[in-house]
């Protein structure tokens, strides 16, 4: 995926009311843009810390400027780190569609935000007639505590662990699910669950897996120009 325009780079003042955020743009002055990120965001919230904003020229938009990157440092060096949970589908489906996901290719159609379950839309159905349909539900993963190891969820998510069971109902009627875990970050060597943050999903989770439903972590390359998937990187727990 690659950014229409070149991205407004600055410093972050502050993010507040959850979707917005406050920006000292390099060159001066001060710009206020979405932040397209309903979660904590623990870590990437830094004042002072550098950001990239994309802009847009739509003239029904409020805001024109969307927070899209940060960069941040556990102590193994600068990092930039993606915080814009619309991106993930079309990250992953390029990626299927390149061929670069073990386990997902070969897929005669592939569908985007398609109904399924109990008023729920999986993030991509992969179909073909010689084989069962495979859902496949996508999160957004930014959160790392300790060096290397990415984490989700960043903060309770019921909505998460509903999609967990509707994917175990799919494996049920017969069809294939897979959970995955869309690490927009390069520093990543391995991802698991935080458990201490969302138990409940944590539970969810083991029965899902226990169920049929498969699990995989890719990780992304991320630059000023644009994000692409990267490598499958190991599930740890």
């Amino acid at each position: 995926m690659k950014f229409d325009t070149p991205l407004v780079t600055g410093r972050l003042i502050q993010r507040y009311k959850r979707f917005l955020c406050d920006v000292a743009v390099d060159g001066g002055g001060t710009i206020t843009a979405t932040c397209p990120n309903t979660g904590s965001m623990k870590g990437l919230t830094t004042p002072g810390a550098r950001v990239w904003l994309s802009q847009s020229d739509s003239p029904t938009r409020k805001y024109r400027h969307t927070w899209e990157m940060i960069e941040t440092d556990l102590g193994a060096g600068p990092v930039i780190v993606g915080i814009n949970t619309n991106h993930p589908n079309a990250l992953v489906s390029e990626a299927i569609s390149a061929g670069k996901v073990a386990g997902l290719t070969g897929y005669a159609g592939l569908r985007r935000e398609v109904k399924y379950g109990v008023n729920s839309r999986i993030d991509i159905l992969l179909e073909d007639a010689a084989r069962p349909a495979c859902y496949v539900e996508i999160k957004n993963v930014h959160l790392m505590r300790d060096a290397g190891l990415a984490e989700f969820p960043d903060s309770v998510t019921a909505r998460g662990a509903k999609h967990l069971v509707e994917l175990a109902a799919m494996v049920e009627e017969g069809n294939r699910a897979v959970m995955v875990f869309l690490v927009q970050r390069g520093d990543a060597t391995g991802f698991k669950l935080a458990r201490d943050v969302d138990p409940a999903y944590g539970r969810a989770y083991d029965a899902a897996v226990k169920a049929g439903v498969e699990a995989m972590a890719l990780r992304c390359r991320l630059t000023a120009s644009g994000i692409e998937v990267e490598t499958a990187i190991p599930i740890l727990g």
